[in-house]
Protein backbone atom coordinates (compact mmCIF):
# COMPACT_ATOMS: atom_id res chain seq x y z
CA UNK A 1 0.00 0.00 0.00
CA UNK A 2 3.10 2.29 0.73
CA UNK A 3 3.97 1.87 -2.97
CA UNK A 4 0.41 2.80 -4.23
CA UNK A 5 0.01 5.92 -1.87
CA UNK A 6 3.37 7.35 -2.92
CA UNK A 7 2.18 6.74 -6.86
CA UNK A 8 -1.08 8.52 -6.00
CA UNK A 9 1.29 11.58 -5.08
CA UNK A 10 3.55 11.07 -8.44
CA UNK A 11 0.17 11.06 -10.61
CA UNK A 12 -1.87 13.36 -8.39
CA UNK A 13 1.37 15.90 -9.71
CA UNK A 14 1.07 15.01 -13.13
CA UNK A 15 -2.41 16.00 -13.05
CA UNK A 16 -1.71 18.81 -11.21
CA UNK A 17 0.61 19.85 -13.66
CA UNK A 18 -0.85 18.34 -16.99
CA UNK A 19 -4.74 19.10 -16.09
CA UNK A 20 -2.97 22.45 -14.39
CA UNK A 21 -2.48 23.62 -17.53
CA UNK A 22 -5.45 22.47 -19.31
CA UNK A 23 -7.55 24.91 -16.88
CA UNK A 24 -5.87 27.97 -17.58
CA UNK A 25 -6.24 26.99 -21.54
CA UNK A 26 -9.76 27.25 -20.72
CA UNK A 27 -9.59 30.26 -19.00
CA UNK A 28 -7.98 32.17 -21.49
CA UNK A 29 -9.96 30.43 -24.25
CA UNK A 30 -13.04 31.91 -21.90
CA UNK A 31 -11.39 35.35 -22.47
CA UNK A 32 -10.46 35.60 -25.86
CA UNK A 33 -13.32 33.29 -27.64
CA UNK A 34 -16.75 33.91 -28.16
CA UNK A 35 -19.62 31.15 -26.75
CA UNK A 36 -19.72 29.85 -30.77
CA UNK A 37 -16.20 29.78 -30.95
CA UNK A 38 -15.50 27.71 -27.61
CA UNK A 39 -18.61 25.81 -28.39
CA UNK A 40 -16.58 24.49 -31.35
CA UNK A 41 -13.95 23.76 -29.97
CA UNK A 42 -15.84 21.32 -27.51
CA UNK A 43 -17.38 19.57 -30.28
CA UNK A 44 -13.96 18.94 -31.66
CA UNK A 45 -12.81 17.62 -28.43
CA UNK A 46 -15.69 15.37 -28.10
CA UNK A 47 -15.19 13.80 -31.47
CA UNK A 48 -11.02 13.25 -31.05
CA UNK A 49 -11.36 12.08 -27.71
CA UNK A 50 -13.95 9.08 -29.17
CA UNK A 51 -11.65 8.39 -31.56
CA UNK A 52 -9.03 8.05 -29.23
CA UNK A 53 -10.67 5.40 -27.25
CA UNK A 54 -11.16 3.67 -30.28
CA UNK A 55 -7.87 3.08 -30.73
CA UNK A 56 -6.55 2.37 -27.32
CA UNK A 57 -9.50 0.05 -25.82
CA UNK A 58 -8.50 -1.68 -22.95
CA UNK A 59 -4.60 -1.13 -23.97
CA UNK A 60 -3.46 0.10 -19.83
CA UNK A 61 -5.85 -3.46 -18.77
CA UNK A 62 -4.40 -5.44 -20.71
CA UNK A 63 -0.85 -4.34 -20.46
CA UNK A 64 -1.45 -4.26 -16.43
CA UNK A 65 -3.34 -7.96 -16.02
CA UNK A 66 -1.16 -9.82 -18.14
CA UNK A 67 0.71 -13.09 -17.03
CA UNK A 68 2.78 -12.54 -20.36
CA UNK A 69 5.93 -10.82 -20.85
CA UNK A 70 4.54 -7.19 -20.66
CA UNK A 71 7.07 -5.93 -22.95
CA UNK A 72 6.15 -8.22 -26.07
CA UNK A 73 2.38 -7.78 -25.23
CA UNK A 74 2.97 -3.90 -25.50
CA UNK A 75 5.05 -4.16 -28.65
CA UNK A 76 2.43 -6.13 -30.20
CA UNK A 77 -0.58 -3.52 -28.42
CA UNK A 78 1.39 -0.98 -30.36
CA UNK A 79 1.25 -2.40 -33.67
CA UNK A 80 -2.59 -2.74 -33.52
CA UNK A 81 -3.32 0.87 -31.46
CA UNK A 82 -0.77 3.06 -33.99
CA UNK A 83 -2.30 1.08 -36.71
CA UNK A 84 -6.07 1.42 -35.50
CA UNK A 85 -4.88 5.31 -34.90
CA UNK A 86 -3.71 5.90 -38.38
CA UNK A 87 -6.98 4.26 -40.18
CA UNK A 88 -9.05 6.29 -38.06
CA UNK A 89 -7.18 9.50 -38.88
CA UNK A 90 -7.67 9.30 -42.37
CA UNK A 91 -11.36 8.12 -41.77
CA UNK A 92 -11.84 11.13 -39.92
CA UNK A 93 -10.36 13.45 -42.44
CA UNK A 94 -12.08 12.08 -45.22
CA UNK A 95 -15.23 12.26 -43.25
CA UNK A 96 -14.69 15.51 -41.53
CA UNK A 97 -17.83 17.00 -43.22
CA UNK A 98 -20.35 14.46 -42.56
CA UNK A 99 -19.12 14.52 -38.59
CA UNK A 100 -19.56 18.00 -39.02
CA UNK A 101 -23.18 18.15 -40.51
CA UNK A 102 -24.14 15.57 -38.19
CA UNK A 103 -23.07 17.94 -34.56
CA UNK A 104 -24.84 20.54 -36.52
CA UNK A 105 -21.65 22.64 -36.97
CA UNK A 106 -20.27 22.67 -40.05
CA UNK A 107 -17.05 25.16 -38.71
CA UNK A 108 -16.16 22.05 -36.81
CA UNK A 109 -14.70 20.05 -40.13
CA UNK A 110 -11.41 21.86 -40.63
CA UNK A 111 -10.68 21.70 -36.90
CA UNK A 112 -11.92 17.83 -36.73
CA UNK A 113 -9.32 16.97 -39.84
CA UNK A 114 -6.43 18.93 -38.26
CA UNK A 115 -7.01 17.24 -34.48
CA UNK A 116 -7.37 13.73 -35.56
CA UNK A 117 -3.44 13.91 -37.18
CA UNK A 118 -2.29 13.62 -33.65
CA UNK A 119 -4.28 9.98 -33.26
CA UNK A 120 -1.49 7.55 -34.04
CA UNK A 121 1.11 10.00 -31.81
CA UNK A 122 -1.26 9.54 -28.59
CA UNK A 123 -2.05 5.59 -29.37
CA UNK A 124 1.38 4.96 -28.70
CA UNK A 125 2.04 7.51 -25.76
CA UNK A 126 -0.78 5.37 -24.45
CA UNK A 127 1.46 1.78 -24.92
CA UNK A 128 4.03 3.19 -23.15
CA UNK A 129 2.07 4.97 -20.40
CA UNK A 130 0.52 1.18 -19.67
CA UNK A 131 3.73 0.10 -19.14
CA UNK A 132 3.73 2.87 -16.39
CA UNK A 133 0.76 1.94 -14.70
CA UNK A 134 1.79 -1.75 -14.59
CA UNK A 135 4.47 -1.28 -12.30
CA UNK A 136 2.84 1.74 -10.59
CA UNK A 137 6.07 3.92 -12.27
CA UNK A 138 3.82 7.39 -12.00
CA UNK A 139 7.01 9.40 -11.07
CA UNK A 140 8.38 8.31 -14.80
CA UNK A 141 4.96 9.18 -16.23
CA UNK A 142 5.53 12.97 -15.18
CA UNK A 143 7.78 14.16 -18.33
CA UNK A 144 5.42 12.44 -21.12
CA UNK A 145 2.08 13.53 -19.82
CA UNK A 146 2.80 16.56 -17.59
CA UNK A 147 5.07 17.89 -19.94
CA UNK A 148 3.23 17.53 -23.38
CA UNK A 149 0.50 19.57 -21.86
CA UNK A 150 2.25 22.05 -20.59
CA UNK A 151 4.33 22.24 -23.92
CA UNK A 152 0.34 21.89 -25.62
CA UNK A 153 -1.34 24.45 -23.35
CA UNK A 154 1.69 27.12 -23.89
CA UNK A 155 1.42 26.71 -28.04
CA UNK A 156 -2.40 27.14 -27.43
CA UNK A 157 -2.05 30.48 -25.35
CA UNK A 158 -0.03 32.10 -27.46
CA UNK A 159 -1.85 31.28 -30.44
CA UNK A 160 -5.18 32.54 -28.32
CA UNK A 161 -3.60 35.85 -27.40
CA UNK A 162 -2.51 36.38 -31.59
CA UNK A 163 -6.17 35.79 -32.31
CA UNK A 164 -5.71 32.22 -34.08
CA UNK A 165 -9.56 31.81 -32.54
CA UNK A 166 -10.94 27.92 -32.30
CA UNK A 167 -7.70 26.76 -34.32
CA UNK A 168 -5.40 27.64 -31.11
CA UNK A 169 -6.74 24.85 -29.41
CA UNK A 170 -6.71 22.19 -31.98
CA UNK A 171 -2.89 23.06 -33.30
CA UNK A 172 -2.16 22.51 -29.11
CA UNK A 173 -3.31 19.43 -29.01
CA UNK A 174 -1.69 18.35 -31.76
CA UNK A 175 1.69 19.50 -30.29
CA UNK A 176 0.77 17.55 -27.61
CA UNK A 177 -0.25 14.45 -29.03
CA UNK A 178 3.27 14.66 -31.01
CA UNK A 179 5.02 15.34 -27.97
CA UNK A 180 3.76 12.67 -25.62
CA UNK A 181 5.74 9.61 -27.11
CA UNK A 182 8.64 11.81 -27.71
CA UNK A 183 9.26 12.66 -24.22
CA UNK A 184 8.27 8.83 -23.19
CA UNK A 185 11.10 8.01 -25.11
CA UNK A 186 13.28 10.44 -23.26
CA UNK A 187 11.96 9.45 -19.96
CA UNK A 188 13.32 5.88 -21.12
CA UNK A 189 10.17 3.77 -22.15
CA UNK A 190 11.04 2.32 -25.11
CA UNK A 191 8.73 -0.16 -26.61
CA UNK A 192 9.73 -1.86 -30.22
CA UNK A 193 6.45 -3.13 -32.25
CA UNK A 194 6.41 -6.68 -32.28
CA UNK A 195 3.89 -9.64 -33.51
CA UNK A 196 2.76 -12.06 -30.39
CA UNK A 197 0.17 -14.28 -31.40
CA UNK A 198 -0.61 -15.14 -27.96
CA UNK A 199 -0.17 -11.74 -26.83
CA UNK A 200 -2.32 -10.72 -29.82
CA UNK A 201 -4.87 -13.55 -28.90
CA UNK A 202 -5.49 -11.99 -25.01
CA UNK A 203 -5.77 -8.63 -26.09
CA UNK A 204 -8.28 -9.59 -28.23
CA UNK A 205 -10.11 -11.40 -25.73
CA UNK A 206 -9.85 -8.98 -23.18
CA UNK A 207 -10.39 -5.83 -25.92
CA UNK A 208 -14.14 -7.42 -26.60
CA UNK A 209 -15.40 -7.08 -23.60
CA UNK A 210 -13.28 -3.71 -22.32
CA UNK A 211 -12.89 -2.41 -25.26
CA UNK A 212 -17.04 -1.67 -25.94
CA UNK A 213 -17.07 -0.41 -22.27
CA UNK A 214 -14.42 1.98 -22.94
CA UNK A 215 -16.32 3.51 -26.09
CA UNK A 216 -19.56 3.68 -24.00
CA UNK A 217 -17.45 5.66 -21.19
CA UNK A 218 -15.90 8.04 -23.34
CA UNK A 219 -19.72 8.96 -25.09
CA UNK A 220 -21.03 9.22 -21.70
CA UNK A 221 -18.76 12.52 -20.98
CA UNK A 222 -19.15 13.67 -24.86
CA UNK A 223 -23.02 12.34 -25.79
CA UNK A 224 -24.10 16.34 -24.13
CA UNK A 225 -21.94 17.85 -25.68
CA UNK A 226 -23.20 16.52 -29.37
CA UNK A 227 -26.54 16.52 -27.96
CA UNK A 228 -26.41 20.29 -27.07
CA UNK A 229 -24.65 20.81 -30.41
CA UNK A 230 -27.41 19.38 -32.46
CA UNK A 231 -30.28 20.79 -30.71
CA UNK A 232 -29.18 23.83 -29.38
CA UNK A 233 -26.58 25.45 -31.29
CA UNK A 234 -22.46 25.81 -30.68
CA UNK A 235 -23.23 29.46 -28.44
CA UNK A 236 -24.79 26.88 -26.19
CA UNK A 237 -22.08 23.85 -26.01
CA UNK A 238 -19.73 27.14 -25.49
CA UNK A 239 -22.12 28.20 -22.43
CA UNK A 240 -22.23 24.68 -20.92
CA UNK A 241 -18.38 23.69 -21.87
CA UNK A 242 -17.35 26.13 -19.59
CA UNK A 243 -19.17 24.94 -16.59
CA UNK A 244 -18.37 21.56 -17.48
CA UNK A 245 -15.07 22.07 -17.94
CA UNK A 246 -14.23 23.77 -14.61
CA UNK A 247 -16.61 20.90 -12.88
CA UNK A 248 -14.51 18.43 -14.56
CA UNK A 249 -11.12 19.61 -12.66
CA UNK A 250 -11.94 18.13 -9.29
CA UNK A 251 -12.64 14.37 -11.14
CA UNK A 252 -9.45 14.59 -13.08
CA UNK A 253 -7.34 15.43 -10.38
CA UNK A 254 -8.61 13.52 -7.18
CA UNK A 255 -10.98 10.69 -9.01
CA UNK A 256 -8.98 9.93 -11.92
CA UNK A 257 -5.42 9.93 -9.87
CA UNK A 258 -7.18 7.73 -7.25
CA UNK A 259 -8.84 5.35 -10.00
CA UNK A 260 -5.30 5.13 -12.14
CA UNK A 261 -3.07 3.71 -9.18
CA UNK A 262 -6.26 1.66 -7.89
CA UNK A 263 -6.46 -0.55 -10.81
CA UNK A 264 -3.20 -1.41 -10.89
CA UNK A 265 -3.02 -2.14 -7.50
CA UNK A 266 -5.68 -4.29 -7.50
CA UNK A 267 -4.48 -6.08 -10.64
CA UNK A 268 -1.31 -6.79 -8.37
CA UNK A 269 -3.03 -7.74 -5.59
CA UNK A 270 -4.93 -10.59 -7.78
CA UNK A 271 -1.94 -12.19 -9.55
CA UNK A 272 -0.08 -12.55 -5.85
CA UNK A 273 -3.39 -14.52 -4.74
CA UNK A 274 -4.33 -11.51 -2.28
CA UNK A 275 -7.90 -11.04 -3.04
CA UNK A 276 -8.78 -10.95 0.13
CA UNK A 277 -7.02 -7.38 0.00
CA UNK A 278 -9.37 -6.23 -2.59
CA UNK A 279 -12.20 -4.16 -0.25
CA UNK A 280 -9.67 -2.63 2.40
CA UNK A 281 -8.07 -1.16 -0.57
CA UNK A 282 -11.47 -0.13 -2.10
CA UNK A 283 -12.49 1.46 1.37
CA UNK A 284 -9.26 3.68 1.40
CA UNK A 285 -9.46 5.30 -2.03
CA UNK A 286 -13.13 5.49 -2.05
CA UNK A 287 -12.84 7.10 1.28
CA UNK A 288 -9.97 9.96 -0.07
CA UNK A 289 -12.50 10.10 -3.36
CA UNK A 290 -15.17 11.14 -1.48
CA UNK A 291 -13.57 13.44 1.45
CA UNK A 292 -11.18 15.19 -1.18
CA UNK A 293 -13.42 16.41 -3.96
CA UNK A 294 -16.20 16.36 -1.64
CA UNK A 295 -15.05 19.46 -0.84
CA UNK A 296 -13.61 20.81 -4.14
CA UNK A 297 -16.98 20.62 -5.98
CA UNK A 298 -18.48 22.41 -2.75
CA UNK A 299 -16.66 24.96 -2.54
CA UNK A 300 -16.62 24.86 -6.77
CA UNK A 301 -20.37 25.09 -6.09
CA UNK A 302 -20.67 27.90 -3.63
CA UNK A 303 -18.33 30.05 -6.14
CA UNK A 304 -20.15 29.14 -9.30
CA UNK A 305 -22.11 32.46 -9.80
CA UNK A 306 -18.35 34.04 -10.09
CA UNK A 307 -18.05 32.54 -13.29
CA UNK A 308 -18.74 36.34 -14.73
CA UNK A 309 -15.09 37.14 -13.88
CA UNK A 310 -14.22 35.20 -17.16
CA UNK A 311 -16.91 37.79 -18.83
CA UNK A 312 -20.67 38.41 -18.12
CA UNK A 313 -21.48 36.89 -21.55
CA UNK A 314 -20.62 33.79 -19.46
CA UNK A 315 -23.86 34.13 -16.15
CA UNK A 316 -25.91 31.32 -17.97
CA UNK A 317 -22.97 28.97 -17.48
CA UNK A 318 -23.12 29.40 -13.04
CA UNK A 319 -26.23 27.61 -12.69
CA UNK A 320 -25.46 24.24 -15.01
CA UNK A 321 -22.04 24.44 -12.81
CA UNK A 322 -23.24 23.98 -9.58
CA UNK A 323 -25.54 21.04 -10.65
CA UNK A 324 -22.34 19.65 -12.60
CA UNK A 325 -20.43 20.04 -9.28
CA UNK A 326 -22.73 16.88 -7.91
CA UNK A 327 -22.83 15.17 -11.30
CA UNK A 328 -18.95 15.04 -10.63
CA UNK A 329 -18.99 13.79 -7.72
CA UNK A 330 -21.21 10.90 -8.24
CA UNK A 331 -19.62 10.24 -11.51
CA UNK A 332 -15.71 9.78 -9.58
CA UNK A 333 -17.38 7.50 -7.18
CA UNK A 334 -18.95 5.28 -9.92
CA UNK A 335 -15.38 5.76 -11.55
CA UNK A 336 -13.31 4.47 -8.66
CA UNK A 337 -15.57 1.77 -8.31
CA UNK A 338 -15.58 0.33 -11.90
CA UNK A 339 -11.80 0.48 -11.48
CA UNK A 340 -11.76 -2.20 -8.90
CA UNK A 341 -14.55 -3.74 -10.66
CA UNK A 342 -12.28 -4.55 -13.99
CA UNK A 343 -9.22 -5.60 -11.91
CA UNK A 344 -11.34 -8.37 -10.10
CA UNK A 345 -11.89 -9.40 -13.67
CA UNK A 346 -15.85 -8.22 -13.82
CA UNK A 347 -15.26 -6.79 -17.30
CA UNK A 348 -18.91 -7.93 -18.26
CA UNK A 349 -20.74 -6.59 -15.30
CA UNK A 350 -18.95 -3.18 -15.36
CA UNK A 351 -20.07 -3.17 -19.16
CA UNK A 352 -23.61 -3.34 -18.10
CA UNK A 353 -23.42 -1.04 -16.10
CA UNK A 354 -21.65 2.02 -18.19
CA UNK A 355 -24.60 0.33 -20.70
CA UNK A 356 -27.06 1.41 -18.50
CA UNK A 357 -25.97 4.87 -17.86
CA UNK A 358 -25.26 5.37 -21.19
CA UNK A 359 -28.72 4.49 -22.42
CA UNK A 360 -30.64 5.98 -19.33
CA UNK A 361 -28.70 9.54 -20.02
CA UNK A 362 -29.09 9.31 -23.66
CA UNK A 363 -33.26 8.92 -22.81
CA UNK A 364 -32.88 11.66 -20.42
CA UNK A 365 -31.27 13.97 -23.18
CA UNK A 366 -33.89 13.03 -25.77
CA UNK A 367 -36.19 14.44 -23.60
CA UNK A 368 -34.65 17.47 -21.92
CA UNK A 369 -31.91 19.01 -24.01
CA UNK A 370 -34.82 21.62 -26.04
CA UNK A 371 -35.52 22.78 -22.40
CA UNK A 372 -31.36 24.41 -22.23
CA UNK A 373 -28.33 23.44 -20.33
CA UNK A 374 -29.88 23.46 -17.08
CA UNK A 375 -31.95 21.27 -17.89
CA UNK A 376 -29.16 18.93 -19.32
CA UNK A 377 -26.77 19.51 -16.10
CA UNK A 378 -30.07 18.27 -14.02
CA UNK A 379 -30.17 15.54 -15.96
CA UNK A 380 -26.71 14.52 -16.01
CA UNK A 381 -26.95 14.93 -12.06
CA UNK A 382 -30.11 12.69 -11.76
CA UNK A 383 -28.79 10.17 -14.03
CA UNK A 384 -25.28 9.37 -12.55
CA UNK A 385 -26.57 9.34 -8.99
CA UNK A 386 -29.49 6.65 -10.06
CA UNK A 387 -26.21 4.35 -10.85
CA UNK A 388 -24.27 4.41 -7.64
CA UNK A 389 -26.70 2.05 -6.10
CA UNK A 390 -26.63 -0.66 -8.82
CA UNK A 391 -22.70 -0.27 -8.94
CA UNK A 392 -22.78 -0.65 -4.98
CA UNK A 393 -24.60 -3.70 -5.46
CA UNK A 394 -21.95 -5.62 -8.16
CA UNK A 395 -19.29 -4.19 -5.52
CA UNK A 396 -20.99 -6.38 -2.57
CA UNK A 397 -22.26 -9.30 -4.47
CA UNK A 398 -18.68 -10.03 -5.12
CA UNK A 399 -17.38 -9.35 -1.84
CA UNK A 400 -15.54 -6.18 -2.72
CA UNK A 401 -17.66 -3.19 -1.03
CA UNK A 402 -15.66 -0.79 0.88
CA UNK A 403 -16.34 -0.75 4.61
CA UNK A 404 -17.24 1.99 6.28
CA UNK A 405 -18.54 3.85 3.33
CA UNK A 406 -21.44 5.72 6.01
CA UNK A 407 -18.35 7.65 7.85
CA UNK A 408 -16.87 9.04 4.64
CA UNK A 409 -20.36 10.72 3.80
CA UNK A 410 -20.87 11.63 7.36
CA UNK A 411 -17.53 13.52 6.87
CA UNK A 412 -18.59 15.19 3.51
CA UNK A 413 -22.09 16.29 4.52
CA UNK A 414 -20.51 18.40 7.97
CA UNK A 415 -17.72 19.35 5.58
CA UNK A 416 -20.02 21.04 3.32
CA UNK A 417 -22.16 22.06 5.46
CA UNK A 418 -19.62 23.52 7.68
CA UNK A 419 -17.95 25.49 4.06
CA UNK A 420 -21.58 26.81 3.46
CA UNK A 421 -22.23 28.28 6.25
CA UNK A 422 -19.05 30.26 6.30
CA UNK A 423 -20.10 31.54 2.52
CA UNK A 424 -23.09 32.79 4.10
CA UNK A 425 -21.28 34.42 6.98
CA UNK A 426 -18.41 36.14 5.09
CA UNK A 427 -18.72 35.72 1.54
CA UNK A 428 -19.74 39.28 0.91
CA UNK A 429 -16.40 40.20 2.82
CA UNK A 430 -14.64 39.92 -0.97
CA UNK A 431 -15.38 41.74 -4.12
CA UNK A 432 -16.41 40.87 -7.40
CA UNK A 433 -12.34 40.66 -8.62
CA UNK A 434 -10.32 37.46 -9.49
CA UNK A 435 -8.23 38.06 -6.43
CA UNK A 436 -11.71 38.35 -4.20
CA UNK A 437 -12.80 35.06 -5.58
CA UNK A 438 -9.39 33.33 -4.74
CA UNK A 439 -9.67 34.72 -1.37
CA UNK A 440 -13.19 33.39 -0.95
CA UNK A 441 -11.79 30.03 -2.53
CA UNK A 442 -9.22 29.67 0.26
CA UNK A 443 -11.56 30.70 3.02
CA UNK A 444 -14.24 27.90 2.31
CA UNK A 445 -11.31 25.39 2.04
CA UNK A 446 -9.86 25.69 5.28
CA UNK A 447 -13.69 25.89 6.61
CA UNK A 448 -14.80 22.59 4.39
CA UNK A 449 -11.41 21.04 5.62
CA UNK A 450 -12.00 22.05 9.99
CA UNK A 451 -15.03 20.45 9.88
CA UNK A 452 -14.13 17.78 8.26
CA UNK A 453 -11.04 16.79 9.51
CA UNK A 454 -12.63 17.55 13.17
CA UNK A 455 -15.48 14.50 12.35
CA UNK A 456 -12.62 12.21 10.21
CA UNK A 457 -10.03 10.44 12.69
CA UNK A 458 -9.45 8.31 10.29
CA UNK A 459 -8.25 11.15 7.41
CA UNK A 460 -6.04 12.72 10.12
CA UNK A 461 -4.34 9.29 10.32
CA UNK A 462 -3.78 8.57 6.57
CA UNK A 463 -2.65 12.18 6.18
CA UNK A 464 0.30 11.59 8.78
CA UNK A 465 1.41 8.33 7.21
CA UNK A 466 1.09 9.69 3.73
CA UNK A 467 3.25 12.06 5.41
CA UNK A 468 5.82 9.88 6.99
Amino acid sequence: MTGAVRGSLWLFLANVVGKGSQMAVTLVLAAFLTEEGLGLVALTVSVVNIGQVVQSMGVYDVISRTALDPRRVAGTLLVLSVGAGTALAVLLGAAAGRVAAAVGAPGVAPLVALAAVGLPFTAAGGVQLGLMHRDLDFRRRLLPDAGSAVLGAVVTIVLAVLGSGPHALVVGLLCTAVAQPVLGVVAGVRVRPVWDAGAAAEAARWIAVVGPGALVAVLLVNVDYLAVGHVLGTEAVGVYSLAYRIAWVPYILVAVVLGGVVFPLCAKLIREGDRAGLPAANARFTHAALVVTGGLYTVTAALADRVVLFGQRWAPAAVPLALLCGYGLGFGLLHLWYQVIRAAGRARRYLALELTHLVALVAALAVVTRHGVVAVAAAQLAVVWALVLPAWWVLARDGLAPPGLGRAVGCVAVGALSCLAVARLFGGLFGPTLPGALGEGLVLVLGYAAAALAVDRRAIRELREVRR
